[in-house]
């Protein structure tokens, strides 16, 4: 299984996915410049987070018109897993590979720390093996991170069970104050109708190892061993949610 990690003007998570790719998980990734990428050989394709282009004009919506772009979206017609972690999924919105968008923060400001999230699906490429109903922890980091959409759109992503994962407080209550961002419904993470293509702006490379961690969570690494399951068609070991 080969995995390629997409490098941007203005990446800065990317050699972090690369470590748990490949020290952590022991798989084969490659860090590729995306003036560069072209789909073929690869399984799963990783859109890293940072501030592509400086986030000029808007965020992630200059990545977006890649020619790299043309490769992303004919992997997920393929069924291959795209994952785009914080700017990624800025730009997966952008080009129309997620539904809604991703707008500045409700306070307008830059917001960076951990924060509880609830497993609302696990029929996502990150959320295979998670129980629904789990609370895990990751760290945030953004400006750009409130989603939204129109209303009648999410409710029909929460039929889907699209929405993978909310912000909640330490008992799993999506409360305001939990909502770091201003998100609609507290949406942290969505999917696309097939589970391969996610989105989601916590970090989980910034999360795979307890040494990072002020609670030792390793919960980070949970994600990217459900995208090794589902690459390799593994049965869950969680029920379907």
């Amino acid at each position: 299984m080969r995995i390629a990690v997409l490098n941007f003007p203005g990446s800065n998570c990317e050699l972090d996915t690369i470590y748990v790719l490949r020290r952590l998980l022991n798989l084969d990734a490659e860090l590729v410049w995306h003036e560069a990428f072209d789909r073929s050989g690869y399984d799963a394709a990783i859109l890293p987070g940072g501030f592509s282009y400086g986030d000029y004009l808007r965020a992630g919506t200059i990545a977006a018109h890649s020619p790299a772009m043309k490769h992303v979206r004919a992997m997920a017609d393929e069924g291959k897993p795209v994952i785009g972690i914080c700017n990624g999924f800025q730009m997966l919105t952008e080009a129309g590979l997620l539904p809604g968008a991703l707008l500045r923060n409700e306070g307008l400001s830059f917001v960076c720390r951990w924060v509880s999230l609830r497993v609302e699906s696990n029929r996502s490429a990150l959320t295979w093996l998670l129980p629904k109903g789990a609370i895990i922890r990751l760290p945030i980091a953004h400006a750009e991170g409130r989603y939204v959409n129109e209303r009648r759109a999410i409710r029909e992503l929460w039929r889907n069970g699209q929405v993978i994962l909310t912000y909640v407080d330490e008992l799993g209550n999506p409360t305001p104050d939990a909502n770091p961002n201003g998100s609609m419904d507290n949406i942290a993470g969505i999917c696309n109708e097939r589970g391969n293509v996610v989105g989601l702006m916590p970090h989980p490379e910034r999360g795979a190892e307890g040494v990072l961690s002020p609670f030792g969570s390793e919960d980070g690494l949970m994600l990217f061993e459900s995208l090794l399951y589902f690459m390799n068609g593994g049965d869950r070991i969680c029920g379907a949610g």
